[in-house]
């Protein structure tokens, strides 16, 4: 591997309204050299890559601070557009694809290769006609590297996500000055068979030459393709080694390990009457999600307990609320206050007395074109009739739109939701006044247990506590069961009473809040079983 670094980060510093998420950070990355990069949600690590490829929001919100280096020589990355004349490539953790355009389409996008005809021979190149079938070839040869068995000529809706990501990959691989390589994430949605496919395809690329920078959370992953390592906490780099260097269990140490400063109202103590006070009973529950698929899942959900779900991305954390909520198939056997609830039907969920925060606000959780009122009102609406007129035919009654905005306003002003008026678009909104909207929307069927899935994704650090702070209060004081999954440990460990770590579909042991972070890091590690961890119940 060449010594001389294809890419340097200096001192990348920066700021997001007074908040600083990155605090000096310097990487380098030499040809051919697979880097991973690993940290929580959180500390920072999409951010560094959005500098090096020129997002706008970066320089939307005040740019950054220290400097960023190709061969040796200084360079200002000002858009995506300057980022790929350099030789950088990037596939986002959101899919940037066309869904009404052809796989081809989406692969050579701003790279169609076009023909000359009888009018562009008169006209100009501007009247060049696209060349379909090298756009085709160019296509099937950057799927073929990536051993991906699927038609270029399909639309890209209604592609499986995992066919979706392969897509974004392909795009990149096709550049022909590809010189540095960013995977955000990339195995997120993958299933294990796609995720082993995406890594021999990584290693595949830096035998090519090519710098690969991989962020990910999954540690089997980074040992299995990284020629080093960085690990991200809280914005900072706390830690860089070889792979040959490199033991799970320090890095998850490293990751997680650092002070976390409990909520006042988190402390719940329970009594021994108390204890099998079960409000939701899970037994041998198994749930088809792409890339979150869950084994054989058990668990006891004591009434008013706030319990989190954590582990890395793609080991099932997400799966079990979107199975027992009916978005997902799911099989075994759930019961709330001892009857039984049926799987794979959403609307009974919802009538059991259960509701969710999805951790996909903008396809799933939202109605983006749709007021505030609206979205916060729909569902309770349509499951419980509320916010309607009384009348004999529940089908022909009519909204009240006033008790709609009445209760609108008092949900804006609980949840201190920034905008304009309960009749604006969500559209409109911040990500965290969007995700705002979504907790209001679950909150007002007012549920006996609330499945919060990755609350905070995405938000600022005032929007996080603030939600936070709600879900307490709502256990505290008004008695509601919450089931909080968070990608953020501690997020989880600040609130919540108990915590599930899950590994591969699995609980791999329940902690409480103060065990240790070696505890901690090792469960998520599937490294590691605590003397506190579960019987076949799911009690701790």
């Amino acid at each position: 591997m060449s010594e001389s670094a294809v890419l340097e980060l200096i001192g990348i510093t920066k700021d997001y309204y007074g908040v600083t998420v990155l605090k000096g950070i310097d990487l380098k990355v030499k040809p051919r050299e697979i880097h991973g990069i690993i940290g929580e949600n959180g500390a920072g690590k999409s951010t560094l890559m959005n500098i090096l490829f020129g997002m706008s929001v970066i320089h939307e919100t005040g740019g950054f601070q220290g400097e960023i280096r190709i061969d040796g020589e200084p360079v200002v990355i000002d858009s995506p557009a300057r980022a790929m004349e350099l030789g950088i490539g990037m596939v986002h953790q959101e899919f940037m694809l066309l869904p009404g355009f052809s796989i081809a389409e989406n692969i050579k996008l701003n790279r169609e290769i076009t023909c000359s005809n009888v009018i562009s021979r008169v006209m100009g190149k501007s009247m060049e006609t696209l060349d379909f079938k090298a756009m085709r070839q160019d296509a099937r040869s950057a799927l073929d590297h990536l051993s991906i068995n699927i038609d270029e000529t399909l639309p890209v809706a209604g592609l499986p996500v995992g066919y979706m990501q392969f897509v974004e990959i392909a795009r990149e691989i096709d550049k022909k000055n590809l010189r540095v390589m960013v995977f955000d994430e990339p195995s997120a949605v993958l299933t294990e068979s796609e995720a082993g496919l995406l890594l021999e395809a990584m290693r595949r690329l830096s035998e090519k030459g090519i710098a690969i920078l991989f962020i990910t959370h999954r540690l089997d992953e980074v040992m299995a393709v990284a020629h080093s390592i960085s690990i991200l906490r809280d914005g900072q780099l706390v830690a860089r080694m070889e792979r040959d260097q490199a033991r799970i269990d320090k890095i998850a140490e490293w990751m997680v390990g650092r002070k976390v400063e409990r909520s006042v109202l988190a402390k719940r103590p329970v009594a021994e009457d108390e204890a099998e006070d079960v409000i939701l009973e899970i037994h041998d529950l198994s749930v088809e999600m792409p890339g979150e698929v869950v084994h054989r899942f058990d668990l006891k959900l004591r009434r008013g307990e706030i319990l989190g779900i954590g582990g890395l991305a793609g080991h099932g954390k997400i799966g079990v609320a979107n199975g027992i909520m009916g978005l997902y198939p799911a099989r075994g056997s759930v019961f709330k206050d001892g009857l039984p609830v049926s799987l794979n039907n959403p609307r009974q969920a919802l009538l059991s007395g259960m509701a969710m925060v999805s951790e996909d606000r903008r396809r799933v959780g939202l109605w983006m074109d749709e007021s505030i009122e609206m979205n916060i009102s729909f569902t309770a609406m349509q499951v419980q009739g509320k916010f309607l007129w009384p009348g004999p035919l529940e089908r022909l009654r009519r909204e009240d739109r006033t008790a709609m905005r009445e209760h609108a306003l008092t949900m804006i002003k609980d949840l201190d939701i920034r905008c304009t008026g309960p009749q604006q678009i969500v559209r409109h909104l911040s990500g965290g006044n969007q995700q705002k909207v979504c907790l209001a929307r679950a909150l007002t069927m007012k549920p006996d247990i609330l499945w919060a899935s990755e609350p905070t994704r995405g938000i600022d650090i005032g929007a996080k506590q603030l939600i936070l702070d709600y879900l307490v209060r709502c256990s505290r004081e008004g008695g509601m069961t919450i089931v909080m999954t968070s990608s953020e440990l501690g997020e989880l460990r600040r609130i919540c009473d108990r915590i599930v770590i899950m590994y591969e579909g699995r609980i791999s042991g329940i902690l409480p809040p103060d065990a240790s972070d070696m505890e901690f890091g090792m469960m998520m590690a599937g490294k590691y079983q605590s003397g506190k961890g579960v019987g076949i119940d799911g009690m701790a």
